[in-house]
């Protein structure tokens, strides 16, 4: 029994099988904290396919190769800094009060006939440097200022706002999902923030323009009474909207010349040089932190003990985003290292499932089990990884990968979700409201933007 289970692959689906029901048992049952129950799941599985322990662990005189070390070490090396940099940049335009000034501008240039699409684009742009969560925090109470002008329902004005802000968290570096997933494949983030933007803005407009237009002439929500109440920001004191629109942009277009110039300009040539060094993600990042601090900080009166204190505030929910990012590596190394990535690998291809739907099902089927999106994406990473090492995909396919499995992610969001309380909360949904309304809008996300991806791959694969 135990040969079989460690030499055949059909023992070794088997024990991918239970180890994913055994880690949502222990996160949704026992509630035991993902990253917790991800490194004891990848210890039992790794035990029980028969890896030696000095594998797994270590040895007394050297731990550096084992797979606890490296599985962390690998991930945590590569997204770490890039999620700290992009956490810190978020505040410091939180705090400077640059997200009232782009959605003013928005509102003010579409008017109030289109102040849904305003809110829609200023989740967009917004939600690029900002954690979704933050950015219903601090564009909220716009939002309600904007549906009690416009005297409609309140979905016509959150609906817009929410998919524009799930959309870049879930498709757009900095954010950790597609972060983790491009690090787990080992994809280059140009080709992320490409290709995350080419599915993910078309799926934005079916979930977030579309589908409110629709739903809010048929559900009457008012802004709850209790949210009514907004300060009113203190214009003279705001930094104008190209300073704002500038210092958003300087990350994405430094990583995007840093993985294009390398294919368009001169090998070896110092321009080439230049746009690999300020490309690279972590440098791109810091020089857009450290014009931010500039101008949107020191400039405007923040001390440097203010800028410390915001900095601690912000960094301190990344501690265990980036636990649960590297004990998913981990388990996925241990699927690598006992041949159940490539048992999966496998079965795909004698099932004739291509590798980017295989993906998207896996990473749907963990999200909705167990409501965490980044616990779905690294998961499926180190599930899908064995099956794409040895398949020759481009950059631009390996991203459309990561893609699938950033839009699995964020399918049918519902009570085992904390972002679906907080939509509940802030915009005085009940359960069955949310439901009918966010769970759709997430559910139409991630099906339109896998759509895109699946087409996208399709004409690649065809392509000579």
């Amino acid at each position: 029994m135990i040969d079989w289970l460690q030499h055949t692959t059909g023992g070794l689906l088997t024990l991918a099988t239970v180890s994913i029901v055994v880690l949502l048992v222990l996160i949704i049952r026992v509630r035991v904290e993902p990253f917790i129950a991800l490194i004891v799941v990848g210890l039992l599985t790794a035990l029980a396919a028969g890896l030696p322990v000095g594998t797994i662990v270590g040895t007394a005189q050297k731990t550096s190769d084992s797979l606890l070390e490296k599985g962390f070490g690998g991930i945590l090396g590569h997204i770490a800094a890039i999620i700290g940099l992009g956490t810190l940049l978020g505040a410091i335009l939180e705090r400077s009060g640059g997200a009232r000034v782009l959605t003013g501008a928005l509102l003010r240039a579409f008017g109030e006939k289109r102040a849904p699409l305003a809110m829609g684009l200023s989740g967009l742009i917004f939600g690029i440097p900002v954690f979704f969560d933050i950015g219903i925090f601090v564009l909220a109470p716009l939002v309600y200022v904007a549906a009690r002008q416009g005297g409609r329902s309140l979905l016509l004005y959150c609906l817009p706002l929410l998919a524009g802000l799930s959309m870049t968290h879930a498709f757009i570096p900095p954010h950790p999902g597609p972060v983790a997933a491009a690090g787990l494949l080992h994809v280059d983030l140009g080709w992320i923030i490409l290709m995350g933007a080419v599915c993910g803005i078309p799926a934005w407009f079916l979930s977030g323009v579309l589908f409110p237009s629709w739903i809010g002439r048929r559900m009457q929500i008012e802004v709850p009474r209790e949210m009514i109440v907004a300060e009113d920001a203190d214009e003279g004191a705001a930094p104008s909207l190209r300073l704002v629109s500038a210092i958003i942009a300087v990350p994405l277009v430094l990583i995007l010349a840093g993985t294009f110039g390398s294919i368009w300009l001169p090998a070896g040539s110092a321009p080439s040089g230049i746009a690999a060094f300020v490309g690279t993600p972590a440098v791109a990042l810091t020089i857009a932190v450290l014009l931010a601090t500039w101008l949107l900080g020191t400039r405007r009166g923040m001390t440097g003990k203010e800028l410390s204190e915001l900095s601690a505030t912000a960094l301190r929910p990344v501690a265990m985003l980036l636990l649960v990012v590297g004990a998913g590596a981990f388990f996925g190394a241990v699927l690598s290292a006992t041949g159940i990535g490539a048992a999966v690998a496998d079965s795909l291809r004698a099932g004739g499932l291509p590798v980017i739907a295989a993906a998207y099902v896996i990473s749907c089927g963990l999200r909705i089990a167990q409501g965490s999106a980044t616990v779905a994406i690294v998961t499926t990473g180190g599930i899908i990884a064995p099956s794409v090492a040895g398949l020759g995909y481009s950059q631009a396919q390996l991203a459309l990968i990561v893609v699938a499995i950033s839009a699995g992610s964020i399918i049918a969001s519902h009570v085992n979700d904390g972002g679906f309380w907080i939509v509940s909360r802030y915009f005085g949904l009940t359960v069955a409201q949310t439901l009918r309304t966010w769970t759709v809008l997430e559910t139409i996300l991630s099906v339109s933007g896998f759509a895109m991806a699946a087409v996208l791959m399709a004409l690649l694969s065809a392509s000579p």
